[in-house]
């Protein structure tokens, strides 16, 4: 009875504080506000947040299973915006070898100890070094928001020990035990802890996993926005906070990806085989004149 409880009282606690947030934007996100950013901070991992993400979930799969075309929209959505940011932030790659590029045949040819972006070198100007070790931000990029959009694309190596061999249907059940019971709550536990490790290098005082919602309001008294800015080296990038972010974010992609793809696997597994692939954009390259003729 007394988790029958708990559960009930949190589940009021999140509909009601979800209500609150739809109602009252402006102050759930005062930024200036130390009381509202730490509520904010605390909800953020918070047994209530949880809920609201279980209700939600759970509200457009039982629509899904009373109007599977609703819940085929669903999964078009959230996988557009794998898809999208994954798409979007491949071009980090790009740029990550355009920088290095630069650094080098600056370094190299013209002996320079600055670069600065702007018209005749007036603008953005740090050391060579911050532009040099800035490199790894990229390849974060790259990592932390194309993990999901990979997903969508298929192209995560599973370690396969029967799936394979299993009939169409069995192969739905496994995907959604797997997303229901490896993904999800693999995911719920990094993003808890990410989450507080991101906000520890953004404000001061420091906030932990384990501070109740009354100490955090106490800390809200004496807040202040505190970025890191401490880099590995001297001259050396300066905003390894931006990682912490790219943490956090990269839970909230593959945590949609989880879901989206425990919808995908339901939808299939109660279509049939025609159901398979529906409306996947998946990318393809396409063959060349020079590679068809050599075929």
């Amino acid at each position: 009875m007394t988790a029958i409880s708990w559960i009930l009282e949190h589940i009021w606690s999140a509909l009601t504080g979800l209500f609150y947030i739809v109602l009252n934007p402006l102050t759930v996100f005062d930024l200036s506000n130390g009381e509202a950013v730490m509520r904010f901070v605390y909800y953020g991992a918070s047994a209530e947040l949880f809920f609201v993400f279980s209700i939600l979930s759970t509200g457009f799969f039982i629509a899904g299973t009373l109007n599977r075309e609703f819940l085929w929209r669903v999964v078009g959505v959230l996988e557009g915006f794998s898809n999208g940011v994954g798409r979007l932030a491949a071009w980090a790659g790009l740029l990550m070898v355009l920088q290095q590029i630069m650094v080098i045949f600056l370094q190299a040819i013209f002996r320079v100890s600055d670069i600065g972006l702007g018209p005749a070198g007036l603008g953005f100007e740090r050391p060579l070094g911050w532009w040099g070790d800035g490199l790894k931000f990229y390849n974060a990029v790259v990592v932390c928001l194309c993990c999901a959009y990979t997903f969508v694309q298929g192209g995560h190596v599973r370690v396969d020990l029967f799936y394979a061999g299993v009939r169409y249907r069995t192969k739905r059940a496994i995907d959604m035990f797997g997303a229901l019971f490896f993904m999800i709550p693999a995911l719920l536990i990094m993003w808890h802890y990410s989450w507080f490790f991101m906000w520890r290098h953004l404000v001061n005082p420091k906030v932990n996993a384990g501070d109740s919602l009354e100490i955090m309001i106490r800390k809200g008294s004496r807040f202040r926005w505190q970025p890191e800015t401490i880099g590995f080296s001297p001259n050396g990038f300066d905003a390894y906070f931006l990682f912490k972010v790219l943490i956090v974010l990269f839970c909230f992609m593959m945590l949609v990806q989880a879901v989206t793809f425990f919808y995908r696997s339901w939808l299939e597994f109660a279509g049939g085989e025609e159901e398979e692939g529906r409306g996947l954009d998946v990318d393809r390259l396409e063959a060349s004149p020079a590679a068809e003729g050599a075929r």
